[in-house]
């Protein structure tokens, strides 16, 4: 296979990955139970992300207020993280820290793959990996 057919099936897979958990098929879908992830620590966030599989660098962290009213947008976000089992909802209106990692064992050649952690009170309550591909677009891929 060329180097460019595996690119466009990889950024494929992504999108589908990406759509299917934006849009699933809400029939028969149960919302896991909230899990408390530990994450007060580089070493527990960092095997948080091993542990699904991704090889992360951290590469910027800041703090944030998760807001207290969730606009439109920031519900979606809630309910793909309700998908997740991730506590996001009950930390509205709370300060918390969002790192930023760069993923380094998977990357299509035309973008590169950032990886999210929102912490709050030493827990991880929100996890998002997407691809940048440089235009400002994201892809919710984790």
């Amino acid at each position: 296979m060329s180097k460019k057919l595996i690119s466009i099936v990889l950024i494929a897979a992504t999108a589908m990955i990406g759509f299917i958990l934006i849009n699933p098929d809400k029939d028969g879908m149960e919302i896991p139970e909230n899990t408390s992830i530990a994450a007060s620590t580089e070493t527990e966030r960092i095997s948080y992300f091993a542990s699904h599989g991704w090889d992360v660098e951290e590469i910027s962290s800041k703090d944030i207020t998760i807001p207290a009213d969730f606009s439109e947008e920031y519900s979606e976000y809630a309910a793909l993280q309700d998908r997740q089992g991730m506590p996001l909802r009950e930390y509205a209106g709370k300060s918390g820290k969002l790192y930023v990692y760069e993923v380094r064992n998977y990357s299509p050649s035309d973008s590169r793959m950032l990886a999210e952690l929102l912490v709050c009170d030493g827990t991880a309550v929100a996890s998002l990996v997407y691809s940048d591909n440089g235009d400002g677009k994201q892809l919710s891929v984790n």
